[in-house]
């Protein structure tokens, strides 16, 4: 069975790590991407391994290109942007990262969620924009459960003075100058995160976070730490069948 991150959000769901899989060398071993060199069997065997621990649902996923589009779905397929929801029961929504947060969403009212936020998606809201679908599709956003799974820490994440000014300008000012680096600086992509859920009224209580860093741990794959040469993991989420 492939061991997956978990977290108290209310629906089956679960973050992958680098351990289950099959493949070798710097994608050892659940590498989940085809687009990183690894071999392409290795690979299909590591999805399968995933989705089968997930009872082989449809699934729902992203061609991603950092940004905040976010869509509905309503049957298996892919979609081109960096977000998806919803409100089909037995449908499983799948995001791949390598220090990139994904980010998954649960809805009482029947509706699930998963992003991929990187430092564009973040500064650009495309969770305040997945949260306003909601409203629009008459759900409210305050009830929503977010699990933020591993992505890299803000001890770990040196941007130059153009990414810390935008996030400053978008009134997320989570980053700190870079004490080993002059002119460069530290930012928290999960504390810009959980900023903008409690500027949506989620309670803190709704939010469940994995705390681990891609960046420092080991057993996760980290483009930044090994130099784009590495593997993807997938955070997914499911709403159950009745």
């Amino acid at each position: 069975m492939v061991p997956l991150l978990t977290t108290p959000l209310p629906t089956p769901h679960g973050f992958t790590t680098r351990l289950g899989g099959v493949s070798e060398g710097p994608f050892w071993s659940l590498n989940l991407s085809p687009a990183t060199g690894d071999d392409p069997l290795k690979v299909a065997e590591n999805q399968r391994r995933v989705l089968q621990a997930f009872g082989n649902p449809k699934v729902a996923a992203l061609k991603q290109v950092h940004g905040t589009a976010v869509h509905w779905a309503e049957g298996p397929g892919v979609w081109e942007g960096d977000g998806l929801l919803t409100r089909e029961r037995g449908l499983l929504l799948r995001v791949g990262v390598a220090d990139c947060y994904p980010v998954l969403l649960w809805h009482p009212k029947g509706a699930v969620g998963a992003l991929h936020a990187g430092w564009r998606g973040v500064v650009g809201g495309i969770l305040p924009k997945a949260l306003a679908l909601l409203e629009e599709a008459g759900l409210d956003p305050k009830e929503s459960h977010l699990a933020l799974g591993p992505g890299i820490g803000g001890g770990c994440y040196q941007v130059g003075p153009e990414v810390a000014e935008r996030f400053e300008g978008a009134g997320l000012p989570t980053f700190r100058e870079d004490p080993s680096a002059p002119g460069k600086y530290l930012l928290d992509l999960e504390a810009a995160l959980l900023l903008q859920a409690r500027q949506a009224g989620i309670p803190k209580g709704q939010v469940y976070r994995v705390g681990l860093c891609t960046h420092c741990e080991p057993t996760l794959f980290s483009h930044r730490r090994d130099r784009g040469k590495t593997g993807r993991m997938w955070g997914l989420v499911l709403l159950s069948p009745l």
